[in-house]
């Protein structure tokens, strides 16, 4: 439970952040995954347990059946039904503290299905980041394979040479290689998918990104997001059970009671009417207020712990993603307005610079667009951390 609470404490609502073209993806997981589905019967459960003890004890029935001796004295009948109870205010303060416990093993469920679905988003970015990569290539590829059969025809021709005709030939290996180690990447993160969405297949052809901006003022953000984190919620949960907790110490401190219907028959005679009882409360419940009351305060301190620790790691996964923002949006603004690979072709065609040349430059091209890619994708996981709450 502390280990989801730590966890929980990084996930927080973005409501200015929709979400991506993830949707069916992750609601097909939402819905297949087996995982979410045993902790959702675990947390029924642990709901219905939490409800248990807190009703008044079984009544008692006692009946003695006594022969006397000598024969003479007769027989000796008793019965007896009592029923005991706690002073009646501990049966409310019960009911009020399993509603608690049930609300925030709720946060429990919610917090695990916040795991998972970023995990399950995390992957989808991973998965479109290859497919973004496989399109690139592929596009190499394409241009790769003129190259060589271009070359090759020169050489037949006597036109090229044979170092020239290798370092095509090497080109297009170097491209399939990593094209080949993109796809296998991408089986294994549709692998993943499948797993988690119960074993069923799983499909997302996205290939670019398009994510939306942060925020201007994170401020103003973090003042209506504090109020809604399920990491704070549930630690002033557990603050709310320590105080119910201490009210049921109290009215356990007080006097119990019983109460019941007794009979007894002897020969010739009967008795029969009420019966009360008081237990005197000296010894059974002691120290149990102070340790209620500290551990409230336990819980105090660690609610302005996570307080803390909650905002600095906002403030924290803000910045990152405001740099990674920028970084994504001036890296596709210097690629779109500075695309030279039809330039290059073109004075590779022509004549004008060596096919050296051209793979040298052209190389510079295609690493600025996986450069572009990468830093895209990188500000793709940062939002998927800040809207986790939305999934």
């Amino acid at each position: 439970m502390k280990k989801i609470l730590v966890y929980i404490i990084l996930i927080f609502p973005f409501a200015a952040i929709a979400q991506s073209g993830y949707e069916t993806v992750l609601q097909q997981i939402e819905h297949n995954n087996t995982a979410l589905a045993a902790l959702r019967e675990q947390i029924e459960s642990q709901k219905i347990g939490n409800r248990t003890g807190i009703y008044i004890p079984n009544p008692e029935v006692e009946f003695n059946y006594l022969w006397g001796n000598p024969k003479s004295m007769g027989k000796r009948t008793d019965f007896a039904v009592t029923q005991s109870f706690d002073f009646p205010t501990a049966y409310g303060h019960r009911r009020h503290i399993a509603d608690l416990q049930n609300a925030n093993a709720e946060l429990v469920y919610k917090s695990e299905r916040i795991n998972l679905m970023l995990l399950a988003k995390q992957t989808c970015i991973e998965l479109v980041y290859h497919n973004a990569l496989a399109r690139e290539y592929s596009v190499r590829l394409d241009n790769a394979l003129r190259i060589a059969e271009t070359y090759q025809i020169r050489l037949d021709q006597g036109d090229a040479n044979i170092l020239e005709y290798n370092k095509a030939k090497l080109n297009l290996t170097v491209i399939q290689t990593e094209l080949a180690k993109i796809e296998a990447q991408r089986v294994t993160l549709l692998a993943e998918l499948r797993r988690m969405n119960g074993g069923k297949e799983i499909a997302l052809p996205q290939d670019e990104f398009s994510p939306p901006m942060l925020p201007a003022n994170f401020e103003e953000w973090y003042a209506a997001v504090e109020t809604k984190s399920p990491a704070l919620q549930y630690v002033k949960g557990e603050i709310e059970i320590g105080k119910e907790q201490v009210r049921l110490s109290r009215a356990l401190a007080l006097p119990k009671f019983s109460t019941g219907y007794m009979s007894e028959k002897v020969v010739g005679e009967q008795f029969q009417g009420i019966t009360l009882g008081v237990s005197i409360p000296l010894w059974e419940n002691k120290n149990t207020q102070q340790y209620a009351k500290a551990q409230v305060k336990a819980s105090e301190m660690a609610l302005e712990d996570s307080k803390i620790q909650f905002y600095n790691r906002l403030q924290s996964l803000y910045l990152k993603a405001s740099v990674l923002q920028q970084n994504a949006l001036k890296f596709r603004q210097t690629i779109t307005s500075n695309r030279n690979d039809a330039l290059l072709k073109k004075a590779l065609d022509s004549g004008e610079i060596s096919l050296l040349d051209y793979l040298l430059e052209i190389g510079h091209y295609y690493d600025a667009i996986v450069h572009v890619i990468e830093a895209e994708r990188d500000y793709e996981l940062a939002l998927a951390e800040l809207s986790a709450l939305e999934l």
